[in-house]
């Protein structure tokens, strides 16, 4: 199996082509005997004939085993330094996972470091902003010593407000934790550091589903969201404003049908969390226990405490930028990394009151607001 790690990372991290068209292909090559080794061996003639590949994606192929020695000596790398490499074809892959996210979503390869065991015990995932009132924080300690108590691992994405202090509750609760990277898994060295005795001693499963040296990006945190509530039987809602991360997870988890619990919010608060439990979601009070009869008497407009993306990293990240100069639609997309459209982008800037667009010649470009800049703001 070793041998074939390479071969698995070049098929999963085939740019241009969808998830869904590569799993599409490994089922097809096992349901002709081939193992993944045969499958990138194939004639082209065959990969035509067997596979239905179109050009492009022959192509495709062909660039990719050109890296097949790269990623042998990075599968030694890996392997060396205690990380675990598993396919989707693998018995020690995440049963959850494939039967939440099917063959449309599940990514064809993990990256872990810990007790990959616990991906098939029960869990569930705390979600929420991160930028949380106190109450949420709470409850999502509740939940996470309810849960620890119970023996269900508590699924993190690592990101600050709710997912942290899930991630601390259930250590301080000793239960078990999966952290989902934003990131490649060989760029987390500082988390190894921090909650090395709880990987050593098997509470701490480490999980990543992108390339083992990517580095942060919004992009990636933004494609980990699926990967959170695709690893948890159960989702829990501390707060959600009507945008974001949270809120786009939720309602894409109702029309699935998954089991998800709200949070009800008291009068004073302003968010979003009456609306998903009008949609479908199940009201739990601040210990997680079901509601019976609960009555929605007032429904209030949220304010934004997640941006319009799916993480208020996307915020930070363009201001970080913006204030150091200006910048092209063009320029943020590239530099951010956000697989975004240029329509869509300008869109998300308008509603940012701190962001100008400058009334220059084409390209637009967009900066800080200052005094002396203001004036010249086209929005």
């Amino acid at each position: 199996m070793k041998q074939e790690y390479a071969y698995w990372m070049a098929l999963a991290h085939l740019p241009k082509m969808r998830i869904a068209r590569k799993n599409e292909l490994i089922v097809r090559f096992f349901e002709e005997g081939q193992s993944i080794v045969d499958f990138f061996h194939c004639e082209k003639s065959k990969w035509q004939s067997l596979f239905s590949l179109n050009e492009n994606e022959i192509e495709l192929l062909i660039s990719a085993k050109s890296e097949l020695a790269n990623f042998s000596f990075l599968v030694e790398d890996l392997l060396e330094q205690g990380y675990e490499i598993i396919p989707i074809t693998s018995p020690d892959y995440s049963p959850v996972m494939k039967d939440n996210l099917k063959r449309a979503y599940s990514p064809p390869l993990i990256y872990t470091k810990g007790n990959k065991q616990i991906m098939k015990e029960d869990s569930i995932a705390i979600v929420g902003s991160r930028k949380a009132e106190d109450i949420s924080l709470e409850f999502a300690d509740n939940v996470a010593k309810k849960a620890s108590k119970e023996y269900k691992v508590i699924v993190s994405g690592f990101a600050k407000g709710v997912d942290k202090q899930a991630l601390d509750s259930a250590i301080k609760y000793r239960g078990q934790s999966i952290i989902v990277l934003p990131q490649g898994i060989t760029t987390f060295k500082s988390g190894f550091k921090k909650y090395y005795k709880q990987i050593i001693e098997g509470d701490v499963l480490v999980l990543s589903t992108f390339h083992p040296k990517a580095p942060w990006s919004v992009q990636l945190a933004m494609g980990r969201n699926p990967i959170i509530y695709g690893l948890a039987k159960e989702i829990y809602v501390a707060e959600s404003s009507e945008k974001g991360g949270t809120w786009s997870g939720v309602v894409d988890g109702l029309r699935k049908g998954r089991s998800i619990f709200v949070r009800t919010p008291l009068s004073s608060e302003k968010n979003a969390n009456n609306l998903l439990i009008q949609k479908g979601a199940i009201p739990v009070d601040n210990q997680g226990n079901k509601i019976e009869n609960y009555s929605i008497s007032e429904i209030k407009e949220s304010v934004v405490n997640e941006p319009a993306s799916a993480f208020d990293d996307i915020d930070s990240e363009i201001i970080k930028l913006l204030s150091v100069g200006e910048f092209t639609l063009k320029e943020i997309i590239e530099r951010l990394k956000i697989d975004w459209t240029s329509r869509k982008l300008i869109n998300y800037l308008k509603q940012n009151q701190s962001i100008v667009v400058l009334d220059k010649k084409s390209p637009m470009k967009f900066t800080i607001k200052t005094k002396e800049n203001s004036q010249q703001s086209l929005f």
